[in-house]
């Protein structure tokens, strides 16, 4: 039976139709962030040459190589579930033996358990290991083989590499390359065709999503596979994605700059002028104090940069007021820019 995550959506969203707020209507999405269908099954499978195969269910997506003998998984969505199966019997009859996890979130990985049942062997980065036995799941089995930097799986004639370069999205999160078919997967990264997921796609290290464009782009590939939405992507969109990233994180770096400036008729974010009605409104509240600087620099953020970007990428009214917030507070604690927090010598 076909559960996606939009009928799932529908379906809670006729239950509390009684009490439901109101709808926010956001802009009609790009032509670049629409990408082909899934079946009446609710899976699409794309080859990518060299027996390599993206598997979607429409809003997330995996990766399978077929070898002479077996079959090799790239991560389990939950959402597509047994629909694994299907989808790879579609192509071959042959069984899976490997089972690779992208990292240890369960919006990935969480049906990892339908494979175990038949005997695979699971690969992971070593702190996708201990990940999961802070907060054991059964549905999300341990890995058999871990390793630190990088390994090199060998399966008769495909090669699969994988490579760690730090938390750019969470620790133990691998970049997977297929040297043979030019095809690169780093799941929670880039979102061809779309702005990020919330906050950066949850980034646990806003610095290092930052960075990973440009590891990203270290590589020869071909195929870009994100993990999420509705098709592939290419070198184009990691670069338009990046362009995206760095007006974000600029955009975040001004409204600090300018919250530390003197005020005047161009600057309307300077601390003082921010900070005198919450404090009469809230006296002595540091946090209501605090909360009120953040969330103006965060609109200032957010107003800038969805200005440049609506209509080039899907959902940029949706999410990016959500990626100005982490990355203001990023530019503060992280890169340093503490604006009127600083010190102020003399």
């Amino acid at each position: 039976m076909r559960f996606s995550l939009i009928s799932l959506l529908l379906g809670a969203s006729c239950l509390a139709h009684a009490h439901s707020p109101a709808v926010t209507t956001y802009a009609p999405l790009p032509s670049t962030a629409v990408g082909p269908p899934v079946n009446a099954e609710g899976y699409r499978v794309q080859s990518l040459g060299g027996g390599a195969y993206m598997l979607s269910d429409g809003t997330y997506q995996s990766l399978f190589f077929v070898t002479p003998k077996s079959v090799i998984m790239v991560d389990a969505p939950p959402t597509t579930g047994e629909n694994i199966f299907a989808a790879i019997q579609s192509v071959t009859h042959l069984p899976i033996s490997h089972l690779v996890y992208s990292h240890y979130h369960a919006d990935h990985i969480g049906g990892a358990y339908l494979l175990a049942k038949k005997g695979v062997k699971i690969i992971a980065h070593e702190l996708t290991e201990y990940e999961l036995t802070i907060t054991p799941d059964p549905n999300r089995p341990l890995p058999h083989v871990t390793f630190k930097d990088s390994y090199t799986l060998h399966v008769d004639n495909q090669t699969i590499q994988l490579d760690y370069h730090g938390p750019v999205h969470a620790p133990g999160n691998l970049f997977i390359y297929a040297p043979k078919q030019k095809v690169l997967m780093l799941i929670d990264l880039v979102f061809p065709g779309w702005a990020p997921f919330a906050n950066l796609a949850e980034a646990q290290n806003a610095a290092m999503f930052i960075k990973a464009h440009d590891l990203i782009l270290k590589y020869d590939f071909k195929y870009y596979i994100g993990g999420h939405v509705t098709r592939i992507g290419d070198r184009k969109d990691v670069l338009i994605q990046q362009e995206y990233v760095h007006d974000l994180y600029n955009n975040a770096r001004t409204a600090i700059l300018l919250s530390n400036s003197p005020p005047n008729a161009t600057n309307p974010l300077s601390f003082n002028t921010i900070l005198d009605p919450i404090q009469q409104a809230n006296p002595n509240n540091t946090w209501a104090a605090f909360s009120g600087y953040i969330d103006t620099l965060t609109d200032y953020c957010a107003n800038v940069t969805t200005e440049k970007w609506l209509g080039k990428l899907g959902a940029v009214d949706v999410y990016t007021r959500s990626h100005c917030e982490t990355l203001v507070e990023s530019s503060r604690i992280d890169f340093g820019y503490l604006g009127p927090f600083g010190v102020h010598e003399g």
